[in-house]
């Protein structure tokens, strides 16, 4: 889990992102957001002052702290950074790794979240193009589907600012710089590791709308090809953002527990997930359905995240490099920026085995 401090500088982030502090506001006092987040003033300002050196907001003596006037401020060394999500899951250690790069290379940030919905992004995306930034580091939204926002995209390239992609990219934007997980590799890995543990009825659950679900698709169904068996189209299931909020929320169990229940009787014994959040509610799910994780069903995930640990069975998960795609993706752009040649990368996972498998 990643300190408080920096839990509330994501949380008091987003709610710059999504205009709850607007422009030139005041933000509450540090004793009213101790109040708010249940800790100390000395936590309220470490996370005042990372927002600071973001420049995202700026301090008064003796009368508080206020949300910078993005449009106005000096950005010729200004780098922005766009995100799906910037205070939940892994997503802070990301924004963290990145941070700390561009300010150890003398550039402060901002940062935007577009909660991966094109709508939000194209107004984020507008936000940037005004402030004159001089690099841009985003996840893409629906990296799997049709993108709308494809002419600010181009708008960028036209100005010369460099952009360095996030985890996906779309197929459209020619030659573009992405960096990601092997995520090909990483469905690949985890459907051969349980293939040699004598699994051969496994199910897979993937995000439909992003893509690094069907890359992690995609190795899901070459480890299959490559074993010889047959391709499991019947034992998968698909889920979009919109699904999202309301699966975590236990909002729309259905769609899970309709699933599940339907591979437990078609004796499937592995399940391959998206990521551990959906892992961490499958194997509550099955424990609550009287079956035993793994003695009667295996669960496997990505991403290694505080879910896989807090889970009443630990889950087998692979693990994002030591090379973290946050820090890498940093570095790249200020290449980038100096002018050198850069291409896309791949980062690799590691397997990170425990009681679920």
């Amino acid at each position: 889990m990643s300190s408080k401090y920096v839990q509330i500088a994501a949380d008091l982030r987003s709610k710059i992102s999504e205009g709850t502090y607007r422009d030139t506001m005041r933000l509450p006092t540090e004793m009213e957001l101790a109040g708010v987040y249940s800790v100390n003033r000395q936590t309220i300002r470490r996370a005042l002052s990372v927002l600071e050196k973001e420049n995202l907001i700026e301090k008064h003596q003796g009368s508080g702290s206020y949300v910078k006037d993005v449009a106005h401020a000096d950005s010729s060394n200004s780098i922005a950074i766009v995100a799906t999500y910037i205070n939940d899951y892994i997503f802070p250690a990301i924004l963290q790794d990145a941070e700390s790069v561009f300010t150890h290379n003398g550039y402060s940030t901002m940062v935007f979240c577009t909660h991966n919905q094109v709508n939000v992004e194209r107004e984020v995306l507008k936000n940037v193009l005004a402030s004159n930034v001089c690099g841009l580091l985003i996840e893409g939204t629906k990296t799997a589907l049709p993108n709308p926002n494809l002419d600010l995209y181009r708008e960028f390239e036209n100005r010369n600012i460099p952009v360095i992609f996030l985890h996906g990219t779309y197929p459209s934007i020619k030659n573009a710089v992405c960096i990601s997980d092997n995520n090909f590799n990483g469905g690949y890995q985890l459907t051969k590791y349980l293939l040699k543990k004598g699994h051969t009825k496994i199910a897979g659950i993937f995000k439909s709308d992003d893509i690094q679900g069907h890359d992690r698709y995609f190795g899901f169904l070459s480890a299959f090809r490559d074993a010889d068996l047959p391709l499991p189209d019947s034992k998968v299931l698909w889920y979009a953002t919109e699904d999202k909020k309301q699966i975590l929320e236990n909002k729309y169990q259905p769609l899970l527990e309709i699933f599940i229940k339907r591979m437990i009787d078609q004796k499937i014994t592995a399940v391959v997930c998206y990521n551990d959040e959906i892992a961490f509610i499958v194997v509550n799910l099955l424990l609550s359905l009287g079956v035993r994780v793994p003695d009667d069903m295996a669960v496997v995930s990505f991403d290694n995240s505080s879910y896989s640990d807090f889970c009443r069975v630990k889950i087998t998960s692979l693990a994002h490099n030591s090379e973290h795609i946050g820090r890498v993706a940093a570095e790249r752009l200020i290449d980038m920026l100096h002018g050198k040649p850069v291409h896309s990368e791949t980062v690799p996972w590691t397997l990170v085995e425990k009681q679920s498998s």
